[in-house]
C-alpha cells in the first residue's frame, strides 16, 4: 500500500500538499504541527503507524502551510489561516462527509473549530491529547522559554517521545528538521499557546471521541478531561501512557476510531475463485551483514533494499502486506505481475551490485492460492493460510539471487514468455507431501 500525493490551493493562494492512503470511509488527519508527508512515509516507524491507522479507512493527511511539501513562503499562521489549509484539502477532494482526526498539538483546536462550523460534513471527531485554551498548557514564563527554544533549536522531540527507541528519536528529529524552519515552528507555537476554542466546544453535536494519557508529557490530563466534559456527545477514553506522540498509542487510537465511525475490523475470507499470488523475499545473510558492518551501515543497506522493493511493487501492482526486518510479504491479483515483479527485483539488485561495495542478495519465493485476509489485534491487515505458508517455505529454499515458484504459479502463466527450470520435488517444513518447485530464469 502506497500513499498518493497531490496538491491544492487554499483561499489565500497558498499551495497545500496532501496524501491519501487506504480505502474505506474518509478520515481527514488534521495537521497540528509542521510535518513532511514524504519524509514521514520514508521513516520506518512513522510509515508503520500510518499504515496501521489507515486500515479500513481512506486516510487523508496534509502538510500545513510553511512546512513539508506545501508552500514555505508564508507569514500568516493564525488559526484562521491554518483552517484554510484544512478547508482547501476538503473542498479540493469534494468531500461531503468525513471524520476528523486530531492527534495532538494545534490539531485539536483546529478540528473543533472546523467541526463546529461544518456540522453537516463532519460525521465524527476524534481528538487525542487535546485542549480548549492554549494558556492552560504551560505557565506564561515556561511557554515563552519553549517558544524561544523552538525558534533557535527547533522543536525538542524528546518532549513527546519520552520512551521511544533511539531509532524513533532520530527519525522524529529528522522529520521535524525537514518539516519547517525553527522560526515557522516558533510562530505556530505562539499561536497555539494563545488559541481559545472554549466558546464553540459546547455547540458541537458531532459524535466525539476524546483520548488522553494520564501522564501526557505535553498537554496535562486535566485539559483532556475538561475538553470531553464541554462537548455534549463526547466519549472520554483515558489511558496510562505518558507519551504525547500518537505513534505509541496507534492500537488504541485506531481501534477506537474505527468503532466510532462504524468500520468493522476482523476476519474476512477471500471469495471463492479469488486467487492471490503471494511473494516472499528476504536478504540473504542479513544477520552476518549486521555483525560485519554494524547496525548503522547495515540499516543503510536495508533501506536501499526496501526502496528498490517498494518501487518494484508499485510498478507491478503489488500490495505490500508487511515487512519483516530484512524481507517483504506482498500480494498480487495476477501471477504474471507477481513474476514480472520478482524478475525486475532480481535484475535491479544485480545491476546495483555490479558497482556497490556491499552486495545485496535477495531470495524470492512465490505461490498462488486463496489466502485468508484478517486484521491482527493492532488493526494491521495480513494474509494467512496454506497458500501463504507455502510461499514462505519456498522462499526459504531459495539462494540469494534466485526466484523459486510453486507449480501452480508456473501453470497460471502458461503460454507467457517465462522460462523455468524444474528443481524437482522438495520437502518443506510443515507440509506432509513433497512439493514440486521451479526456478525462474531471469538473467538477460
Amino acid at each position: 500500500m502506497e500513499q498518493e500525493i497531490g496538491f491544492c490551493t487554499a483561499a489565500d493562494d497558498v499551495n497545500i500538499a496532501y496524501a491519501t492512503l487506504g480505502r474505506g470511509p474518509t478520515v481527514v488527519y488534521v495537521a497540528g504541527w509542521p510535518g513532511n508527508l514524504q519524509k514521514e512515509w520514508e521513516t520506518d516507524f512513522a510509515r508503520e503507524f500510518l499504515t496501521s491507522l489507515s486500515q479500513g479507512v481512506r486516510l487523508i493527511r496534509y502538510d500545513m502551510r510553511g512546512s513539508g511539501l506545501s508552500d514555505h513562503d508564508v507569514t500568516d499562521f493564525s488559526p484562521e489561516a491554518l483552517q484554510r489549509d484544512l478547508a482547501a484539502v476538503v473542498d479540493h477532494l469534494e468531500l461531503q462527509e468525513f471524520a476528523l482526526l486530531a492527534l495532538g498539538f494545534f490539531a485539536g483546536p483546529l478540528a473543533i473549530s472546523y467541526a463546529a462550523a461544518n456540522p453537516a460534513r463532519v460525521t465524527a471527531l476524534i481528538i487525542s491529547s487535546g485542549f480548549l485554551r492554549g494558556e492552560d498548557i504551560f505557565p506564561p514564563e515556561q511557554a515563552r522559554a519553549i517558544i524561544e527554544y523552538i525558534r533557535t533549536s527547533g522543536f525538542p522531540s524528546d518532549i513527546t517521545l519520552t520512551e521511544g527507541t533511539e531509532e524513533q528519536h532520530r527519525g522524529a528529529a529528522r522529520i521535524l528538521k525537514d518539516a519547517a524552519t525553527g522560526e515557522v515552528q516558533a510562530q505556530i507555537a505562539e499561536q497555539m499557546m494563545r488559541v481559545d476554542v472554549s466558546d464553540v466546544a459546547a455547540t458541537i453535536e458531532t459524535p466525539t471521541l476524546v483520548i488522553h494519557g494520564r501522564e501526557d508529557s505535553v498537554v496535562p490530563f486535566t485539559n483532556g478531561r475538561h475538553l470531553a466534559s464541554q462537548i455534549p456527545k463526547a466519549k472520554f477514553v483515558p489511558h496510562e501512557d505518558n507519551s504525547a506522540t500518537p505513534w505509541r498509542n496507534v492500537d488504541l487510537i485506531g481501534n477506537e476510531m474505527r468503532t466510532l465511525i462504524g468500520v468493522e475490523a476482523g476476519q474476512t475470507v477471500a471469495a471463492a475463485g479469488d486467487i492471490h499470488t503471494i511473494l516472499f523475499s528476504d536478504v540473504e545473510g542479513s544477520t552476518a551483514l549486521t555483525d560485519r558492518l554494524g547496525d548503522a551501515k547495515a540499516r543503510e543497506l536495508l533501506r536501499e533494499h526496501e526502496r528498490i522493493t517498494r518501487d518494484a511493487l508499485k510498478a507491478h501492482g503489488g500490495s505490500e502486506v508487511k515487512t519483516m526486518g530484512d524481507g517483504f510479504m506482498a500480494s498480487f491479483t495476477s501471477a504474471t505481475q507477481g513474476l514480472e515483479c520478482a524478475i525486475v527485483l532480481q535484475r535491479a539488485f544485480a545491476e546495483r551490485n555490479e558497482s556497490a561495495d556491499e552486495a545485496i542478495k535477495v531470495r524470492i519465493g512465490l505461490n498462488a492460492g486463496e489466502p485468508i485476509a484478517e486484521d491482527d489485534p493492532g488493526g494491521r491487515g495480513d494474509l494467512f493460510g496454506t497458500a501463504v505458508n507455502l510461499a514462505a517455505r519456498i522462499a526459504a529454499k531459495a539462494e540469494g539471487g534466485e526466484i523459486l515458484v510453486a507449480d501452480v504459479v508456473r501453470q497460471l502463466v502458461a503460454g507467457k514468455e517465462f522460462l523455468f527450470n524444474d528443481r524437482g520435488e522438495t520437502e518443506l517444513r510443515g507440509f506432509e507431501d513433497p512439493v514440486r518447485v521451479y526456478e525462474v530464469r531471469w538473467q538477460k
